[in-house]
């Protein structure tokens, strides 16, 4: 069963939050890939950003210190719980297995992607884990989201070290 998150305006605002994590990442030269969590629940005001991470591997020298695992890393400690079915995380890069792993784990309520990820994309791309119905949760995924400047961010990225 497919599922598809309707596009909303605040997904491109949430996006660009994202995408000035990715480039603070490109800026220490760690993969310019960024990520949010986006608490949807009540409680603190519907829509409001609760971790903000980029990947730091190179600098934590930790190959799992990914954008996405780190900030649902966060985002579970401020919520106090490790169940974060009330969030939304958002992009810049679709999600690899060990990311798309981790917001299953998470029981993430859902998913925004940037740029696709045609090397080990596994939330469409190569794999669906957000809607494998032999997993345990499945989680609505929106794509696309301002894949060009994601991809651009990337693409200038590793020309620059090419």
């Amino acid at each position: 069963m497919a599922h598809t998150l309707a596009p909303e305006p605040d997904h491109e605002r949430w996006m660009r939050a994202a995408l000035a994590e990715a480039t603070a990442a490109g800026a220490v030269g760690d993969v310019p890939i960024g990520a949010v969590v986006v608490h949807l629940g009540a409680g603190e005001g519907p829509g409001r950003v609760i971790a903000s991470r980029h990947n730091e591997r190179e600098a934590a020298h930790d190959p799992t210190a990914h954008a996405e695992v780190l900030a649902l890393r966060d985002a579970a400690a401020h919520l106090g719980r490790w169940r974060l079915d009330d969030c939304l995380l958002v992009v810049t890069l679709e999600p690899c297995p060990m990311c798309a792993g981790a917001a299953w784990a998470a029981r993430i309520g859902g998913v925004v992607s940037g740029a696709a990820n045609m090397d080990a994309g596994a939330l469409g791309s190569l794999y669906h884990l957000g809607q494998d119905p032999r997993l345990n949760h499945e989680f609505p995924v929106r794509a696309g989201v301002l894949a060009d400047e994601s991809a651009e961010l990337l693409r200038a990225f590793f020309a620059e070290r090419r």
